[in-house]
């Protein structure tokens, strides 16, 4: 097959049956979803009966989904295998994503028919793996972020009769694939086990002292350095120290920012990756949409005009998406400095999720508000058909029940209002059905502290330096002002103490 016969599928998360319909009417071409007893995801907000729902809604909409099976299993595990392949034959699932190789030969001797895909759980890192996955009899490889764009590119080359898949945007774990085990020595939860607490986004502070034991003040020089030890200190267990040790690789730095590929999204594109991953399964509704969106007119405006292909217009829809800051990750191969956060772990954005429509009445729309929203503030309507978004600034709440206006909405309490068609003064009432409908999201701008504007500008530098250009002067400086402004936020906190 050709590489411009390869058009990519979108492939979006679904945490939760509300989140699998929004990916669909957002742009996904796929989604994939777990259930709590077998997949990488506790936490999964799916019944069976949800499972059974959202494909009939997928293929409704022409629209393919994939179960996951990707759990490192034990002998506990085993017993349940059988009747959990029964019921993925029954809601025939369009593939089924899997890491262990045992688990793997049991679906493919007791459930044949079953399109199987192989898990980025299993690492699979060379076109070597991939073949073999191949003659096990995969139709998918889910390949690991670890792969550079070269890697890929030979892989693609030397793999051309499988399907193959790639990691776009989303959380980046800081082990291997995610095989963790940190999460398990911090908080007792099984990261390989779908429960990970995120402990490498903890706060750490980084410890000095002697190798004799003793502790003293000295300054760090290239003939002293090897005295000292480097320990971590979480922040809520203090006296616990952990030591960093450091290889000829370099050292294991935590916190990674959050992979997005958009600006080299043309490189996968170009070479016909199968299917183009987005992480995020515990994620807001928010984020599925406009990212699903943003993605979404990227790879349809490439294929129409790949030689005019710009990423600018869609990077500025994923800003509005909190974030950890982004990074290319692995695409042009090892990791930089730029692609970890070492100032600043919190997922910020410009803008937030306002609200989301839950149904179209003859001429109003009925909004569930998600966060506070007061009188004065302009909601921003993001269709999930067309680019343009449509805005309207609102100065009273009409309750959807009973008709009071109010003058602040807060989600969890009344949220519901309603919003009559005769406010869209520049917009045609006829058309507005057509182009909001149920389950379209709003968002509005968010107010930022000092703190979190200095590292939107400090991500905003570093972007520019990933992509070849910005200057490491500017990026200094932005992170002298971020450190600067978190140690008067730290300075307030402790007077407020006494």
């Amino acid at each position: 097959m050709t590489e411009m016969a390869r058009r990519s599928e979108l492939l979006m998360p679904a945490g939760s049956l509300d989140k699998l319909k929004v990916a669909v009417l957002y742009g996904a071409d796929a989604v994939y979803l777990g259930t709590p007893d077998l997949s990488l995801r506790t936490k999964s907000e799916f019944t069976l009966e949800d499972v059974v729902e959202g494909i009939e809604f997928a293929h409704a909409h022409g629209k393919r989904v994939y179960l996951t099976l990707n759990l490192f299993s034990h002998n506990k595990d085993i017993d349940k295998l059988p009747e959990y392949v029964d019921t993925v034959r029954r809601v025939q699932p369009d593939g089924l994503i899997i890491a262990d190789p045992g688990v793997f030969m049991f679906v493919k001797q007791h459930a044949p028919e079953l399109e199987l895909h192989v898990s980025t759980q299993a690492n699979v890192c060379s076109w070597q793996s991939v073949k073999f996955w191949q003659d096990q009899g995969a139709k998918l490889c889910v390949l690991g972020r670890e792969v550079s764009f070269a890697e890929l590119s030979e892989i693609r080359q030397r793999c051309p009769d499988i399907k193959l898949e790639a990691f776009v945007h989303g959380a980046m774990c800081m082990t291997y694939s995610g095989r963790c085990l940190l999460s398990n020595f911090m908080a007792e939860r099984g990261a390989n086990q779908g429960a990970c607490a995120n402990s490498c986004r903890w706060k750490y502070k980084v410890h000095m002292r002697l190798k004799d034991g003793t502790s003293e003040e000295l300054p760090l020089t290239e003939e002293n350095l090897e005295l000292f030890e480097f320990l971590l200190e979480e922040e809520v267990r203090p006296g616990e120290f952990m030591p960093i040790e450091e290889d000829e690789r370099g050292s294991y730095i935590l916190n990674s920012k959050d992979l997005c590929i958009m600006p080299k999204l043309d490189d996968l594109l170009g070479i016909g990756v199968d299917s183009l991953k987005v992480e995020g399964r515990g994620k807001s509704i928010y984020y599925v949409a406009i990212v699903a969106r943003a993605y979404r007119m990227a790879i349809d405006d490439w294929y129409r005009d790949p030689d005019n292909w710009s990423a600018e217009n869609y990077m500025n829809e994923l800003l509005t998406v909190p974030n950890r800051g982004y990074t290319f990750a692995f695409h042009e191969g090892r990791l930089s400095n730029h692609a970890h956060g070492f100032e600043n772990t919190s997922t910020i954005g410009g803008w937030e999720f306002a609200g989301m429509v839950k149904s179209v009445e003859d001429d109003a729309f009925i909004i569930e508000g998600q966060n506070k929203l007061e009188a004065g503030d302009v909601l921003e309507f993001v269709p999930p058909n067309e680019n343009d978004t449509i805005l309207l600034r609102i100065y009273e709440f009409e309750h959807a029940a009973g008709g009071k206006i109010n003058q602040v909405v807060n989600a969890g309490h009344e949220p519901l209002f309603r919003v009559p068609f005769a406010l869209f003064d520049h917009e045609d009432p006829a058309t507005l059905k057509d182009r909001i409908p149920p389950m379209t999201v709003l968002r509005k701008e968010k107010a930022l502290t000092r703190e979190q504007w200095d590292r939107l500008k400090l991500d905003q530098e570093t972007r520019r330096l990933e992509m070849g250009g910005g200057s490491e002067v500017a990026y200094a400086s932005r992170r002298d002002a971020l450190q600067e402004s978190q140690a008067i936020k730290d300075g307030s906190k402790t007077r407020n103490c006494f």
